[in-house]
């Protein structure tokens, strides 16, 4: 079955009738009409009880003796059948936070992972009778899911490489597709999911600290040296083709490497001035 959605009695109206059936109990009384009475009474006594209330984005599933009937949807007061059993269900947008997980990620390093995921009842029915505790069945999905991709990607990478910490909107989008899958059985509709918390395991994350920093080290002195070959062979290219001056294959690798010395040098260099000739 799919979820149906009814109109039922409005609840003043409903009210008005048992209020009547209840005075009428009264009166009878008054008249000594007691058979009369007791059945308006116990008839009007009945019919209030099937007066209830919807709230904004909430729902009533009705059911009669086990049997769905249907959803109420509309906010406001209304009356049904007295003998329908109604069970309250939030439309609501709600937030799961999943807490910190430790898990491996692709290459086996155990990392510490957490998600916010924001969803909705979409199909009331689903939400009651297709599942045992919804709200159960989210948590579990949520963290089933967020341990399978945490496990699916590595927690760093290099470029063109899709990783938790470089590309973790990516990652949120693969999780929410997952999570919708398994979550659709239920009625849920998964609004949007976002990686919350990220970090190596306190086991590893000194020495996972210590290997982004060589690795930033060595990045930075590659660009340096890219960019101080770059700038030495556009020197040399500019002496030569301006006639500055004539020099030897020695003279250029002297000059090469004090030119990688001077570009190259992580602190001040101190220049050395000769005062001689060209080759003393």
């Amino acid at each position: 079955m799919n979820e149906k959605n009814i109109t039922v009695m409005n609840g003043g109206l409903g009210l008005l009738i048992g209020l009547a059936m209840l005075g009428g109990g009264i009166w009878g009384i008054i008249a000594d009409q007691i058979l009369i009475a007791c059945l308006l009474l116990v008839l009007g006594s009945t019919w209030l009880a099937g007066l209830f209330i919807v709230e904004p984005n909430g729902s009533k599933v009705l059911l009669l003796f086990g049997r769905y009937v249907g959803t109420v949807k509309q906010a406001g007061f209304h009356w049904a059948n007295p003998f329908l059993t109604k069970r309250n269900l939030s439309l609501r947008v709600r937030t799961l936070n999943s807490g910190t997980l430790k898990v491996n990620d692709l290459t086996g390093n155990p990392i510490e992972i957490g998600m916010v995921v924001v969803w909705q009842v979409t199909d009331t029915y689903a939400a009651s009778f297709e599942v045992d505790a919804y709200e159960d069945y989210v948590t579990l999905q949520s963290e089933t899911a967020l341990r399978h991709s945490s496990s699916s990607y590595p927690y760093d990478a290099a470029d063109h490489v899709v990783s938790l910490r470089q590309n973790a909107d990516e990652v949120s989008v693969a999780i929410r597709d997952e999570l919708q899958s398994k979550l659709g059985i239920a009625g849920i509709k998964v609004i949007e999911t976002k990686i919350a918390h990220l970090a190596y395991a306190p086991e590893i994350a000194g020495v996972m600290l210590r290997r982004q920093q060589a690795s930033a080290v060595i990045s930075a002195r590659q660009m340096i040296v890219d960019g101080a070959v770059g700038m030495v062979e556009m020197a040399l290219q500019r002496i030569e083709s301006e006639g500055v001056i004539e020099m030897d294959d020695e003279r250029k690798a002297a000059m090469v490497s004090n030119l990688m010395v001077v570009l190259c040098s992580e602190s001040g260099v101190h220049p050395v001035v000769n005062t001689g000739t060209l080759y003393s």
